[in-house]
């Protein structure tokens, strides 16, 4: 197996990059093969000490930012980490393509260059959501790739989204809910009630509407939902739970007895700020294309990179990009072109 990643992705690359490949490589029968400048890429392997021998530097001399428009810069930055680790995807020179950098480039090079599986109308990115107290995660589909849609878009995240939590999570009959502005059947708008008796009608173990208050209770395994929702729940949850710990930590240093309350309570503090951590989820699968590709935040370090290429294996080993293919030609009447 080999599994690509953009070493020169994200905030941190490519030293927080070639960190994360490297603690990964020890422990995991793949190649690894970091895209970037070779002589800095080596340069980083060198500092690490590496001496194994299932990572390899393949050069690409251009980047992709955050500034450049991401279609334009595809056709156009032909050397470019995404566009090169793209076109080995699509030859069948790896596996799976990992990166931090510019998601609109990633969305827009996997629509250019690998294509959709065919019957999927809309490739969806995916992200993995707390399930506060149970150290498990829900999937949200889609956080943010398609803002109009139409309710056989959501329908599909759903059939998606079941098939990688059931793939990579290796959880059974995952159970399946449609985020909504309430829990009862016939709410919404009309979007949202024709998705709903798809999803009704549908192979997947759907149970219902889920408000999203209720999403971090762990009701569910996956989220089917509109990408302008789903990205929408997903930041603002974000944003609230980073408001939520900031106020904490400004609490408990405020005075010697909050400081003693806080030492006291360092071990579940520590805890507490593990279940709002992403980085052990791997990153966020883009579903639908043509091969497994991975977003993880832009501002990973070294261990969200590690955790990417461990979960990138069970993508890759359970075929999920196949098993959804074959989702899509068993269901002809919602997944015809």
């Amino acid at each position: 197996m080999r599994i690509l990643v953009d070493g020169m992705g994200g905030d941190y690359s490519p030293s927080e990059i070639v960190k994360g490949a490297v603690r990964a490589a020890s422990e995991v029968d793949a190649t690894i093969g970091i895209l970037g400048p070779e002589e800095t890429i080596n340069n980083l392997l060198k500092q690490e000490n590496w001496t194994g021998n299932n990572i390899e530097v393949i050069n690409a001399a251009e980047v992709i930012t955050n500034d450049d428009s991401p279609a334009l810069a595809i056709r156009r930055k032909k050397d470019s980490t995404i566009v090169k680790g793209m076109n080995m995807l699509k030859a069948g020179e790896a596996d799976a393509f990992i990166s931090a950098g510019s998601t609109g480039a990633l969305l827009s090079g996997g629509l250019l260059l690998l294509g959709r599986i065919k019957g999927i109308k809309r490739p969806a990115l995916a992200a993995f959501f707390p399930k506060i107290g149970q150290d498990d995660t829900t999937l949200i589909v889609d956080c943010g790739s398609n803002v109009e849609t139409k309710p056989e878009h959501i329908l599909q995240n759903g059939i998606m989204g079941s098939i990688f939590v059931n793939c990579v999570k290796g959880i059974e009959n995952p159970e399946v809910k449609l985020l909504n502005v309430g829990a009862e059947d016939g709410k919404g708008n009309d979007l949202h009630k024709e998705a709903f008796e798809m999803l009704k009608e549908s192979n997947v173990n759907f149970t219902g509407n889920v408000e999203g208050r209720d999403v971090c209770f762990g009701v569910c395994d996956v989220v089917a939902t509109d990408g302008f929702s789903g990205n929408v729940f997903l930041k603002s949850s974000e944003g609230v739970a980073i408001a939520i710990m900031n106020r904490v930590k400004e609490k408990l240093t405020e005075g010697l007895q909050a400081k003693l309350g806080a030492a006291l309570a360092y071990g579940k503090l520590k805890e507490l700020k593990a279940e709002f951590n992403y980085d052990r989820e791997g990153g966020a699968p883009i579903l639908g294309l043509k091969g497994a590709v991975l977003k993880i935040h832009g501002n990973s370090k070294a261990p969200a990179v590690y955790y990417a290429i461990k979960k990138a294996i069970p993508y890759v080993e359970n075929d999920v990009t196949g098993k959804i293919a074959a989702a899509a030609a068993a269901n002809k009447d919602i997944c015809a072109e």
